[in-house]
């Protein structure tokens, strides 16, 4: 992924995390205005806030006041995120509970914390990519040749005057198929992922769902450009992850009155946060002697069963038998998402 890229990407996480926490951190008075009204409702100020909205009271305008807001998002987060991490890690039970419970201002919120971990996640991806293509065989500019050569093709069919309506369909889908790969392959180009088309021919799979079935076909006759997508579009449905999750926690706790589906979402959540902080530590592990693969193996339950302890309140015995049936549920998720992802990816 090029510099800009990255940038770009890394603009519109710390964007989308001001969104979600858009006060926290506001706190230096240098350019900013000094109102006695509020200027996005009007009320009559009494304090650093607006008690009808929420707006902050001095407004800044000042290039260098923007530049200040813009580095302390990106480099602070908001000077939360060093409370949130150390109790994510050692006390994960503590962080989920204090934030279900209300205590809340010195924390990074989960969806915020999940937004900023998947961003690392696929930087590092992209970063690490160029190691996928050792076994290449088509590169991406014959693919995007060959790909050009067919919609020619194409076209020209479609000019035919005897072309009956059927096959008329059938090309109008196929071009719309072939400019979507052209402009995939393009991007791909671009975007800096050293990815290529890899030698598939012995790899088979099979499954009962149409779909997975076609997303496969497709990552065999060209890998560098199923690749892309795949990356696509687990960046943009990373999110899915924590619906997908959610049901399986609930069964944890099936007939509990005290626990929610508001205090399941929130666990998952931070749950979600520290597994992607660990595979990008596992990934960057693969690089040295660091035991990765160890790490992936041990943490992911003790995890688990720290925060099953410290979030609702069990037992020793109810939080190791509950990481057991939690593990083979993650999994499952994981499973349920990768699914969703090939059959996006393939259509």
């Amino acid at each position: 992924m090029s510099d800009g890229v990255v940038l770009g990407e890394m603009a519109e996480t710390v964007a989308t995390a001001r969104v979600i926490e858009p006060h926290a951190g506001d706190h230096s008075d240098a350019g900013h205005t000094h109102e006695s009204a509020c200027l996005n409702c009007g009320t009559a100020l009494v304090g650093s806030h607006c008690h009808a909205c929420g707006q902050a009271a001095h407004v800044h305008k000042t290039l260098g006041a923007f530049f200040h807001d813009l580095l302390h998002g990106v480099f602070h987060f908001e000077g939360k995120i060093w409370r949130t991490l150390p109790l994510l890690i050692v006390k994960p039970g503590k962080l989920t509970r204090e934030y279900i419970d209300g205590r809340r201002a010195s924390y990074v919120s989960p969806i915020a914390l999940f937004l900023f971990c998947m961003f690392l996640l696929f930087t590092t991806i992209n970063t690490m990519s160029g190691d996928i293509s050792s076994k290449a065989s088509t590169s991406i500019d014959s693919a995007l040749t060959q790909e050009r050569r067919d919609l020619v093709d194409l076209e020209g069919e479609r000019k035919a005057p005897d072309l009956n309506a059927e096959r008329r369909l059938q090309i109008d889908e196929a071009l719309r198929q072939t400019r979507d790969n052209i402009a995939a392959l393009e991007k791909l180009k671009t975007s800096g992922i050293k990815a290529t088309n890899i030698d598939m021919n012995e790899f088979e799979t099979f499954s009962d769902v149409p779909s997975i079935n076609a997303a496969f076909a497709k990552w065999k006759e060209n890998p560098g450009l199923a690749l892309y997508k795949v990356q696509t579009y687990s960046y943009k449905l990373s999110w899915a992850l924590i619906p997908i999750s959610v049901p399986f926690l609930w069964l944890l706790f099936p007939f509990s009155r005290r626990f929610g589906l508001y205090d399941h979402t929130v666990f998952v959540t931070y749950s979600l946060c520290f597994m992607t902080l660990l595979t990008i530590l596992a990934m960057l592990g693969s690089r040295t002697t660091f035991p990765a693969l160890g790490i992936l193996g041990l943490a992911p339950p003790v995890h688990m069963y720290l925060q099953l302890r410290g979030t609702y309140g069990v037992s020793k015995f109810g939080a190791w038998w509950r990481t057991w049936f939690l593990s083979m549920f993650a999994f499952t998720a994981l499973m349920l998402f990768a699914g969703l992802i090939l059959m996006e990816a393939g259509g």
